[in-house]
């Protein structure tokens, strides 16, 4: 056990261009995990949470040695030769598994699960060595915000055995408006980002449970909600709502090409 929890993350990946367009972000997410390396709090692996792999029901990564999965298409030829070595972890994934049937939710193993660009591409700057083992976890397709806070409620006791737990989204993801060339923040963005802060802040977890119909923009920000839902596993794993308070320390609120707010945050 290490002597306190590790934080949890919650991380936007933006577009896959984010593996070699690191803006302000990837540096910022390079420094927290030396940080995080550095403190000795024995960190033995990641669970990571992308709405790159959606599944029927709950499913574990158990694949002792995934591949890097680049899962998308037209982007530079230097995008496809990156590769991200990381090692899986069987015994985690079982873990992983325990905790969720513990909690009641159905769930099975993948041994054959690569790493898709949501999970590979921001851990590739979290870690650069990728020298940590991961693991990562289906979105189930019909969950909803309340079913998603709670997987990540399910496995934070993995916070106190060395495992980072990891979302990773994006604060807005309307990849309609992607190719519309502005360099400027879009208005929206900014206000629905700052709205989700706000409520993360002062524990308002119906309103956020709530955000596609209390949070302004909410649908041009989201035109469908899986890039949002890793925020609420990370928000589960951290115990955001329960009567302690959660802090969230933002590692970046950058927004890339105009509509891609790549706010990220550790909650602890």
């Amino acid at each position: 056990m290490t002597a306190s929890p590790l934080p949890v993350l919650f991380i936007s990946h933006g577009a896959p261009l984010f593996a070699i367009e690191a803006g302000s972000t990837g540096p910022a997410l390079t420094r927290w995990g030396e940080g995080l390396q550095r403190s000795g709090k024995g960190l033995r692996g990641v669970v990571i949470m992308s709405p790159h792999w959606m599944a029927r029901a709950p499913a574990v990564m158990s694949n002792p040695a995934p591949a890097t999965w680049h899962d998308f298409g037209g982007f530079p030829p230097a995008l496809y030769e990156l590769q991200y070595p990381a090692a899986g972890s069987p015994a985690l994934a079982a873990e992983v598994l325990g905790l969720l049937k513990d909690a009641g939710m159905a769930a099975g193993s993948d041994p054959e699960r690569p790493l898709d660009h949501g999970a590979w591409v921001p851990l590739m700057h979290l870690f650069p060595q990728a020298n940590v083992p991961v693991v990562q976890l289906a979105l189930p397709v019909d969950a909803g915000p309340a079913q998603v806070l709670a997987m990540g409620r399910a496995l934070a006791s993995l916070r106190s055995r060395g495992v980072l737990l990891v979302g990773s989204g994006s604060m807005t993801h309307n990849l309609r408006e992607f190719f519309g060339g502005a360099r400027e923040p879009a208005p929206y963005v900014l206000e629905f980002s700052r709205w989700v802060e706000a409520a993360i802040a002062r524990g308002d977890k119906a309103a956020l449970l709530d955000y596609r119909r209390q949070a302004p923009h909410a649908q041009r920000a989201h035109p469908s909600e899986d890039h949002f839902l890793p925020l609420f596993f990370a928000l589960g794993a951290a115990g955001w709502g329960d009567e302690d308070a959660v802090q969230a320390d933002y590692l970046s609120r950058e927004v890339m090409y105009g509509i891609l707010a790549m706010d990220s945050f550790a909650l602890a």
